[in-house]
């Protein structure tokens, strides 16, 4: 009679070693668990080599569930394929562009969302934390970051410069505009108006006033003030570039998207502006906002996310020396607007819940199909 052998499983990108502790009470004979706390090279980035991609290949192939950590490894249709031993994908989040729906459908390999609600979530909502709320204090970290010039003053501090490295910037009646007013966009808007008396405008491709009331509305705001001023102002595309003294992106990614920021749109920011991006590196014509900040053009960029993650050594973003010889100042951080402590176990316990059930043989929660 053959012996069960015991599931092999993945966790991956586990940069803080966090996610195995939620499915360490999984008896070993049922589950045999791998923890990967790095990313390798992804399968189909134009700039990795044949070598790159059979990395991937031969780390990815033992497994029959990978626990994937957002859009850190991507699955394309591709890698899928060379994977003839996995069953299933449980992801972080509700959605995953990064991975092939339809591939994975043809290849009978499930894939499954995680809320970011588990056991401790359902025993204790007072320390819940949505990815929305994470990712709208993050940005605000990186605006008054920039804003306020800290990293440079530590540097300069720590290095015997005592004021000696430029002014920071107020942000009291100045202007923010918010590429992408949904949910996210929404509520770093809310910070801007109510914490900074900022002046609001936003734009997106079909975004209407009326759309932009409704928002409000949603977040318990007035629509206008007393004197008949839109809490949230919709604006042209080119006045968001031209009038916005921080400019924040909160688009979500499509192919339609891809792009969305144009080197045209850059280049009609202000020299005293501020951009930001918490949302995804190719909204963003990246080359070009590299040269705009080369050039000093705007004042500074605050960046989340990038086209290749984990930063190689090589990458501009790493080698240029910001804030030095005409430059603009920017701060940089290692895609983290949503890696807080509390929403990440949240999605490990559900996607631990998630594979319970797929060992029991029930139905999985969050399944994602094609729509």
């Amino acid at each position: 009679m053959a012996v069960n052998q015991p599931v092999q499983i993945a966790i991956l990108d586990d940069y803080q070693g966090v996610g195995f502790q939620h499915f360490q009470h999984l008896h070993p004979a049922k589950a045999s668990i791998i923890t990967f706390k790095d990313t390798l090279p992804s399968f189909s980035h134009s700039e990795n080599t044949q070598h790159d991609r059979d990395l991937l290949i031969t780390r990815l192939q033992p497994f029959e569930v990978l626990i994937a950590m957002r859009e850190r490894t991507p699955f394309p249709a591709q890698l899928l394929e060379m994977l003839p031993n996995l069953k299933l994908i449980l992801t972080a989040g509700t959605r995953n562009g990064a991975i092939d729906i339809a591939a994975a459908a043809r290849r009978g390999i499930a894939v499954a969302g995680s809320p970011g609600y588990g056991r401790s979530h359902q025993q204790n909502h007072s320390t819940a934390m949505s990815v929305q709320e994470a990712t709208t204090e993050h940005a605000w970290a990186l605006i008054l970051g920039l804003a306020k010039n800290l990293v440079h003053d530590h540097q300069a501090t720590v290095s015997g410069a005592w004021q000696r490295d430029g002014l920071s910037s107020a942000l009291k009646g100045r202007t923010l505009g918010i590429l992408g007013l949904g949910r996210l966009g929404a509520a770093v808007a809310r910070v801007g108006k109510f914490a900074f008396s900022m002046n609001v405008i936003a734009w997106s491709t079909n975004l209407t006033q009326e759309a932009a009331d409704q928002q409000c509305e949603i977040l318990g705001l007035p629509a206008e003030d007393a004197r008949g001023m839109k809490t949230f102002q919709v604006v042209s595309k080119s006045d968001l570039f031209k009038l916005s003294d921080v400019l924040t992106v909160h688009y979500v990614l499509s192919e339609r998207s891809r792009n969305i920021v144009s080197e045209e749109d850059l280049l009609l920011m202000k020299a005293s502006s501020l951009f930001i991006n918490t949302s995804r590196a190719p909204l963003v014509n990246e080359t070009a906002l590299i040269e705009v900040l080369r050039k000093g053009s705007i004042r500074g960029a605050a960046i989340d996310v990038f086209n290749c993650e984990p930063l190689p050594a090589n990458s501009l973003w790493s080698t240029i020396k910001w804030g030095h010889h005409g430059t603009a100042r920017v701060i940089l951080s290692p895609h983290k607007g949503y890696a807080v402590e509390e929403v990440l176990y949240n999605w490990y316990e559900a996607m631990a819940e998630n594979l319970e059930l797929w060992l029991q043989g029930k139905e999985l929660n969050n399944q994602l199909r094609l729509r």
